[in-house]
């Protein structure tokens, strides 16, 4: 199955599978009890005119979705809205999409620290190997812009009654400097 499956940039050729894609996040959410920010048609079609989504598709099927953010002037990108269809679920799909949305967020902004809040243990695994590390929420960005987004969690009220310090999100952060030190430790 996973031979037939394309992983690639999303463009305006794209758009029309915009409502699938939102319908699908709404609806894994549900399954999972979780709480995540929902996004607006608009929203996630700006994502794919400015080539900052990742779409997979089998044939013309929907099969997964990703799409990355800048955040702070551009000190911070944020890999959003993972998604996989269930029935194309056990194979590695989910990771592929999130190494192609990783390595598009570090080819367009190679300083930035990449972040993500998640609450699934398989995407806290991805990000793992990918090199990111639980940190705080006071090591992500303070762009209110971003914790605007949050609103629309059903567990946003945690997040407000701590002051962003606590939600039930995990956050998540790779650090290209610090990743350098590592590499470079490494070597020695």
């Amino acid at each position: 199955m996973e031979n037939q499956i394309q992983i690639t940039i999303a463009t305006d050729a794209h758009i029309p599978y915009v409502q699938t894609i939102l319908d699908t996040i709404e609806a894994a959410a549900r399954v999972r009890g979780t709480g995540i920010a929902k996004r607006s048609p608009e929203y996630v079609e700006q994502k794919m005119r400015e080539g900052k989504a990742i779409i997979a598709l089998a044939g013309d099927e929907f099969a997964g979705f990703c799409y990355i953010e800048s955040w702070g002037n551009k000190q911070f990108v944020a890999n959003s809205g993972l998604i996989v269809v269930e029935k194309f679920r056990g194979h590695g799909l989910a990771k592929k999409i999130k190494q192609r949305a990783f390595q598009l967020s570090r080819e367009m902004f190679p300083d930035a620290k990449l972040f993500g809040l998640t609450s699934g243990a398989a995407v806290m695994k991805i990000n793992t190997e990918l090199g990111y590390v639980p940190v705080t929420f006071a090591q992500l960005t303070d762009d209110e812009s971003f914790w605007r987004g949050c609103r629309g969690c059903i567990n946003f009220d945690i997040l407000e009654r701590t002051e962003r310090r606590y939600c039930i999100c995990t956050a998540m952060l790779y650090d290209p400097d610090e990743q350098d030190k590592h590499r470079n430790r490494k070597k020695d």
